[in-house]
């Protein structure tokens, strides 16, 4: 099978440049869309116009985050049957029906009610605003539900059966699509983080009026409700987070090593808690003994015995497999099986690509007996179809610097999020007089953004080079295209994402220097 590697690189580099554009607005407005709600129900049960003013203030900058946001959304989707058609074909009767019930259900829902939102004050009961606005952050939460869902079972695919006759996957049960350990922990990170960012953001804005001695009672009031909500968003995304591992640890084993730079694994496993990675040693993870040069550069463990294994299976002597492990195989899975080399996983696949040519070829011969024959290897080794595409075991291992850099800088900054909400409670009256402590949750704003980022470059980079987790590779993913096409769509997206951008930026700054209109 010949596969135009650059053409798979490029289609990669766009989905990943949409994905990361549309992920600059998804988390700002699950975040500040729950904390708008919760100063218009404030306003509700005071009966107070300030908290009127309040909540329609940053309702205004959340109607332009969501504005912009849409755009870059529909165009990540589209993607799937351009770029990747082949994975739309393979798996479309799957991976479609939560994006069907995301866009029927739950973006008409929010999209409807949002209008209620911006245009209903003073025009309808306070109480059906102040419900139209809660509906709108549901549906915005929901339309989350169901993107991550499709997301999820990327990751860990579930509930389907694959259909030789038609050469796709078909689902048998909704629930286990809709409902796995993966889907739920990752709606429950990703939404937490997100109201975690939006908390930083209303935070970072009020100390900057803080700063400039402007809207000062809105300013702490909105710090208040947004530090504490922060705080409890932020310990309840270090919670899902630590579940994540110990669901990624069973699921995606080559991802935590990759994660933690692990690549000799075993009992009592340290955890990392920072380090340096020497340029080029990459290699050392995929090799099959250990190299002459050590691959750190600089490497400090967290002071717990086995904190890895703790994470990973819950003991301190439990066992943790490193890259080399994995593709090695021969240690004991979590269900007592033993796990397989990944040379064997490669010829299964392989031999499961063959049986499926062997039965179509049957099929179209009319003979039953053969057909039979085909299937059961089929059905044998299809757990393995995926790895048949791969050409060495050095391939599964995914790019282990970025997920290392990655991991650890959103796991450092969510530990920084946490103490900078719970010393601004602290702090309490003092905060006004205290501009360095205002500077410092102002600049931390962008730092929201770039553990969020982090997060996903975690998820999706870690798991390469699988588009459906040990099912379809990238390379048999991928459409039929010119590399030349997607290069200039790449470049074209990059102008109007960067249009996109500026424009929200500039819209939002100007609307902050504004203010509240009381």
């Amino acid at each position: 099978m010949e596969i135009d590697t650059s053409l798979v690189d490029w289609s990669r580099a766009q989905f990943a440049l949409t994905a990361m554009y549309h992920w600059v607005f998804v988390p700002l407005t699950l975040g500040l869309g729950v904390l708008v709600a919760i100063m218009e129900t404030l306003s509700y049960a005071k009966r107070s116009e300030f908290w009127k003013d309040t909540s329609r203030f940053w309702a205004k900058l959340f109607g332009i985050n969501f504005a912009v946001g849409v755009a870059t959304g529909i165009i990540l989707e589209f993607q799937f049957g351009t770029n990747w058609s082949n994975y739309s074909w393979f798996v479309g009767d799957i991976f479609g029906a939560p994006l069907a019930i995301e866009g029927i259900v739950a973006f008409f829902m929010e999209s409807t009610f949002l209008a209620v939102m911006f245009f209903g004050w003073n025009k309808v009961s306070r109480g059906a605003h102040l419900a139209a606005t809660w509906l709108t952050v549901i549906g915005a939460t929901m339309s989350a539900w169901w993107i991550l869902v499709a997301n999820a079972w990327m990751q860990c695919p579930v509930g389907m059966e694959f259909n030789p006759d038609t050469v796709r996957n078909e689902m048998v049960s909704f629930a286990a699509v809709a409902f796995s350990p993966m889907a739920v922990n990752k709606f429950c990170h990703v939404v937490t983080s997100s109201w975690t960012l939006g908390s930083v953001f209303v935070v970072g804005i009020s100390c900057l009026y803080l700063l400039l001695r402007r809207h000062t009672n809105v300013a702490l009031a909105s710090l208040r409700v947004a530090a504490g909500f922060g705080l409890a968003a932020a310990l309840l995304t270090a919670m899902t987070g630590h579940k994540s591992g110990a669901i990624i640890a069973q699921l995606q084993p080559m991802k935590l090593a990759a994660a933690e730079g692990l690549a000799e694994g075993g009992t009592q496993v340290p955890l990392v808690a920072a380090g340096l990675i020497r340029p080029g040693a990459e290699e050392h993870w995929a090799a099959d003994q250990p190299g002459s040069e050590d691959p750190w550069l600089l490497r400090l463990d967290v002071p717990l015995p086995g904190a890895l294994s703790v994470l990973a299976t819950g003991k301190a002597d439990g066992y943790v497999p490193g890259t080399r492990d994995i593709l090695r195989g021969g240690y004991r899975l979590p269900d007592g099986s033993v796990a397989l080399s990944a040379e064997e996983m490669i010829a299964r696949g392989k031999n499961a690509i063959r049986a499926l040519a062997d039965y179509r070829a049957a099929k179209k011969a009319g003979d039953s007996a053969a057909m039979q024959t085909a299937r059961t290897a089929l059905e044998r080794d299809f757990p393995y179809f995926g790895y048949g595409y791969l050409n060495s075991p050095k391939d599964l291992v995914p790019p282990v610097q970025p997920t290392f850099y990655s991991f650890h800088i959103m796991v450092a900054l969510g530990g920084y999020f946490i103490l900078l909400f719970a010393g601004l409670l602290a702090l309490g009256r003092r905060l006004p007089g205290l501009h360095c402590v205002q500077w410092a949750a102002l600049l931390t704003i962008p730092l929201a953004w770039l553990a969020s980022e982090a997060g996903w470059v975690v998820a999706e980079v870690g798991r390469q080079p699988w588009s459906i987790q040990g099912l379809l590779p990238n390379c048999a993913a991928v459409s039929s295209l010119s590399t030349g096409n997607v290069q200039t769509t790449f470049f074209l997206f990059l102008g109007l994402f960067t249009i996109l951008l500026i424009a929200e930026v500039g819209i939002m700054v100007k609307a902050i220097a504004d203010g509240p209109e009381s």
